[in-house]
């Protein structure tokens, strides 16, 4: 059974009226899509095998679902050439970038096994 695409005012996981900010977070919870985003980052264009070749071998029938979502929410868009970020995706990507930039200092305490 497939969810629906998680959008602002719709009811999502963890919240029952929606929120934004909650329905971004399902949206980028499901399998593959920061993936997808990342491998897009670039600019480049892939076609759908570059991408899936990209993701490590993604199942073609979950990137096509992926890549819809993604569409409908307008962060991603299918040019005549292949997929790219719409400007909303790539605004999304450079407020994630602290994000990355933290995890790349990131140094979690070591535990006492």
């Amino acid at each position: 059974m497939t969810r629906p695409t998680p959008l602002p005012g719709r009811r999502v996981r963890g919240s029952h009226t929606g929120r934004p900010i909650m329905a971004l977070l399902d949206l980028l919870g499901r399998r593959w899509v920061l993936r997808v985003l990342w491998e897009l980052r670039d600019g480049s264009a892939p076609t759908f095998r570059q991408l899936q070749q990209r993701c490590d071998g993604v199942s073609s029938s979950v990137l096509a679902d992926r890549l819809r979502e993604l569409a409908e929410v307008d962060l991603v868009e299918h040019t005549g050439e292949g997929y790219v970020l719409t400007g909303q995706g790539t605004a999304l990507l450079e407020r994630l970038a602290p994000l990355d930039a933290w995890a790349a200092d990131w140094r979690p305490r070591p535990t006492d096994d």
